[in-house]
């Protein structure tokens, strides 16, 4: 089998099974194990001279470790299986849109209720979360983590193979772990954070355009390319600004991090700032289009090459 049948099957799989709870009960996750990793080079690393080489050599290691593990899984003569596993594992759209929707059932139920969700998948603080301040959050969480969570890896083994997904997932992973502008982390994840930016620049960008073309394209692009840049974020400010464009939504602003409020510019600001658990939906309905176009696409391509 070739990269895209590959793909296509193991969105298939995602779609059906996502992320079964019995079976990671049982053994570690894929990026459990990972996240150990990181955290070990962490705990022996990150202290004392040259931290920011030491953080160079640990996203090295692991870049390196992860290629050669892909190349080795690759070569195994199995027909492709253990890569559609592997694909479907580290493909996370079923996911992120169960994880999305349980912050709107939350919150329609108690604002209390919607924070607690919405804490699960943002880093910011939640106490001071209005309702509208919960779905705005959770809407930014699907718009990002779709791009870096769904799109990203899907591309990288499209055009790269299992090699090119696993080093995304572990680049993503120490970002995600490590790649913080914060005293601890600002030396020792700058090249983590870093190497995520450019593997995340084109997924980015192909996410944005894919959102806006569920809407009036035109009209989406424009907002896209005048208010991403707005963004704090040089990728993540692409598929919000999609987002936002068209669900003809205010998204980013102000929000509060380790209790203290950060003054972040809105992304479409002309556009309604009250948001609600229909927008969550509307949100989750627009990265369902998304991701069945792509797969669409993906099925139409296999049969004609």
């Amino acid at each position: 089998m070739n990269h895209v049948e590959i793909l296509l099957i193991a969105i298939i799989l995602d779609a059906i099974f996502g992320e079964p709870e019995w079976l990671w009960n049982r053994i570690p996750h894929p990026i459990q194990i990972v996240g150990d990793c990181i955290r070990w080079f962490d705990e022996k690393l990150n202290t004392g001279p040259i931290i920011k080489i030491k953080g160079f050599i640990t996203i090295s290691i692991l870049v390196i470790v992860s290629g050669l593990l892909g190349w080795a899984l690759t070569a195994v003569p199995d027909f492709g299986i253990i890569e559609v596993i592997i694909v479907s594992i580290l493909l996370a759209h079923k996911s992120l849109v169960q994880h999305v929707m349980n912050v709107a059932v939350a919150l329609a139920q108690d604002v209390k209720q919607g924070r607690f969700e919405v804490a699960k998948i943002v880093g910011r603080t939640t106490d001071h979360m209005q309702p509208s301040d919960v779905s705005r959050a959770a809407i930014e969480s699907a718009a990002e983590n779709f791009s870096d969570g769904v799109m990203a890896p899907a591309l990288w083994y499209l055009f790269f193979g299992l090699p090119g997904i696993i080093i995304y997932k572990v680049v993503n992973t120490a970002d995600s772990m490590i790649g913080y502008k914060t005293e601890k982390y600002s030396n020792f994840g700058y090249a983590a954070a870093k190497l995520d930016d450019i593997m995340n620049w084109v997924p980015a960008r192909i996410s944005s355009a894919l959102i806006c073309l569920t809407s009036k394209p035109r009209d989406s692009f424009d907002i896209v390319l005048n208010d991403a840049p707005l963004h704090r974020s040089p990728n993540a400010g692409w598929p919000e600004a999609a987002m936002a464009a068209v669900l003809n939504i205010a998204l980013a602003g102000p929000r509060y991090y380790e209790g203290e409020k950060v003054d972040y510019p809105y992304v479409n600001s002309n556009a309604r700032h009250q948001l609600d658990t229909e927008d969550i939906r509307r949100s989750v309905s627009t990265l369902n289009i998304v991701w069945a176009g792509f797969g669409i696409f993906l099925f139409i391509y296999a049969l004609v090459f």
